[in-house]
């Protein structure tokens, strides 16, 4: 016998499209830079980063000139473990009172994690948490909760890996869908990071509420061309709802090789820069954002090891040279 929630699932799913964030348009005209600030950026994650406490960080955001914020959904930030009832009024209250507009939580998920467990119901586990983010997300007052796919594990079939991640985001799509919540699919982690592959499963999930929060910085890191980048960018041209841009420096690294009398090239590190003092193609991605009508927000996160240091003032300046920065794309 069906449960009510399964009888009625079609009909929330097809409320929540109704009211989810907006695709592309595919016309250009209709493109805005809307500018968002990520808390991230402020959460004392990164060596010698700077903490605000989330009152301090929405002050920061609205002194700075942003549209919106993005705020981590886990602690030092808005965890739904400290939010009660009056919390959540409380936060949303003063979000409005400064005139800002919450565009979206920062989930942070892993749906391939524990598989060497199976005992273990990791994937619900993980969207039972997504489902808490999308009824923190809607009494907050936004509509839209950032989640991520899965780090691919050595010894385990890469295609059951995969399949975890399609039944994490399915799960997680139905419990979103019942608070109105769009679930922007970061490519961040390392299953479907390429932009074909995520097209791929966004397809096969296949659910009104689950897009894609599309961010340069992976296809720049795979060594995308600025034509491909353009390319990248129309290939999930349906699905793109959400974007987080930041700029970074490649350190080269190497390792000496004694018997040799040599050195070995290893990866290089990232580290953080002010945007357009990095090597990321933004202004082609920008402009293909532009050309495909995007209607979302441009976060900005400083999410690494930031040249200049962490402090309050360097961060403040970096967050000011991103508004600065996106000027030109007007």
């Amino acid at each position: 016998m069906k449960t009510t929630f399964g009888i009625l699932l079609p009909a929330i799913i097809a409320m929540a499209a109704a009211n989810a964030q907006k695709p592309p348009t595919g016309n250009p005209k209709d493109f805005q830079v809307k500018t968002c600030l990520h808390s991230v950026s402020y959460a004392g994650v990164w060596r010698g980063q700077a903490v605000l406490t989330v009152d301090e960080f929405l002050l920061k955001a609205k002194q700075l000139g942003f549209d919106g914020v993005m705020l981590v959904a886990k602690r030092p930030h808005v965890s739904p473990l400290d939010y009660d009832e009056a919390a959540r009024k409380k936060l949303r209250a003063r979000i409005k009172e400064l005139g800002l507009k919450l565009v979206c939580l920062a989930g942070y998920t892993d749906f391939s994690a524990g598989m060497d467990k199976p005992g273990i119901p990791h994937v619900e586990i993980q969207a039972a948490y997504v489902g808490e983010l999308a009824r923190l997300a809607r009494d907050l007052d936004t509509d839209m909760v950032r989640i991520f796919t899965g780090y691919e594990r050595p010894d385990i079939p890469y295609d059951k890996q995969y399949a975890a991640v399609v039944e994490g985001l399915k799960l997680s799509g139905k419990l979103a869908a019942q608070y109105g919540v769009t679930l922007a699919v970061q490519n961040h982690h390392d299953i479907a990071l390429d932009h074909n592959a995520m097209k791929w499963l966004l397809d096969e999930v296949n659910m009104p509420n689950v897009k894609a929060g599309f961010d340069l910085w992976a296809p720049a890191l795979i060594g995308l061309s600025s034509a491909e980048i353009r390319k990248a960018v129309h290939t999930l041209k349906p699905y793109i709802v959400h974007t987080i841009a930041a700029d970074y420096k490649r350190l080269p690294r190497y390792k000496y090789v004694h018997e040799q009398t040599n050195y070995t090239p290893l990866l290089p590190q990232m580290r953080a820069v002010p945007m357009g003092k990095g090597f990321l193609d933004y202004k082609s991605f920008f402009n293909a954002l532009k050309e495909i009508g995007y209607q979302g927000y441009i976060a900005y996160e400083m999410c690494e090891v930031l040249e200049g240091g962490g402090s309050i003032e360097n961060l403040d300046r970096c967050a000011k040279a991103f508004l600065d920065y996106m000027k030109q794309f007007r």
